[in-house]
């Protein structure tokens, strides 16, 4: 219910009276998004909807697990496009099985609305992807051996899917990490030169590798790649991320070394 309250005294010319906004705008809200048919997260789905500030809800098999907010900038469409991306190749989950409900909002109040709503939900159902690393970007390289989100846990990405890119041939590794990098919709991450250089390591650039055409696999690349490379590099596998680096006989916790040379 919104609040609209008569304040102060009543005396002649002269009230004080305050309207809760913030519950207005929460209250039409639920009432919208209670209202709405879901849509697929695929890009059908998402082609109605605009680079614009506002709120969003997820769905797996119908039950709403995510809530989030975006401002003008980064905006519903590449925020659900990100997610969208993140629910792929992932074991357990079928991308199919995700939905989502978008509303475009032309004036924020000062309320945190993502916070008000997962509030809001919360106290019916609640919304497990919020705060489970879903939404997170990558931690970079010190976070390898740290825990791995409970999305990350429950949906590990699978290496074993086939990529649409087909990188058979012979050249350089790092033309053949950067092309799978590219193809890949998780994060995937290699040794790159000293200091802060971005470009990738002196090992990969010079280094000659042939790719077979039954390669199809985010696995099956790096198992034929890494030994091609020399002494010293590691590929491994964790919940949430590829990775590629000359670390010899590294460990992390819930990980699988695919390759070494």
């Amino acid at each position: 219910m919104t609040k609209e309250t008569a304040v102060g005294p009543e005396v002649p010319g002269y009230r004080e009276f305050e309207f809760d906004l913030p519950g207005a705008l929460l209250d039409h809200l639920v009432r919208a998004l209670d209202e709405m048919e879901s849509a697929p997260l695929d890009p059908e789905g998402l082609s109605i909807v605009p680079e614009a500030q506002g709120v969003y809800q997820l769905f797996l098999d119908g039950a709403l697990v995510y809530i989030g907010k975006t401002d003008a900038e980064a905006g519903l469409f590449r925020r659900l496009v990100r997610h969208s991306t993140k629910t792929q190749h992932r074991a357990n989950l079928d991308p199919a099985r995700v939905r989502f409900k978008a509303i475009r909002i032309f004036v924020f109040t000062a309320m945190d609305l993502e916070t008000q709503l997962i509030k809001h939900y919360t106290a019916e159902a609640g919304t497990r992807w919020n705060g489970s690393g879903f939404g997170a970007n990558d931690p970079g390289r010190n976070r390898d051996n740290s825990k791995p989100g409970t999305f990350d846990q429950d949906f590990p990405i699978d290496i074993n899917h086939d990529i649409a890119t087909d990188l058979a041939g012979t050249k350089t590794a790092a033309e053949v990490v950067s092309e799978l990098k590219t193809a890949l919709p998780y994060t995937f991450r290699f040794d790159t030169g000293p200091g802060r250089s971005r470009k990738p390591h002196p090992d990969l650039a010079n280094t000659a590798v042939t790719i077979s055409p039954d390669r199809t696999t985010a696995r099956s690349i790096i198992e034929e790649l890494v030994p091609q490379l020399p002494s010293g590099w590691q590929a491994t596998a964790l919940s949430a991320v590829l990775i590629l680096y000359k670390e010899k006989n590294d460990e992390y916790p819930q990980a699988t070394v695919l390759a070494r040379s």
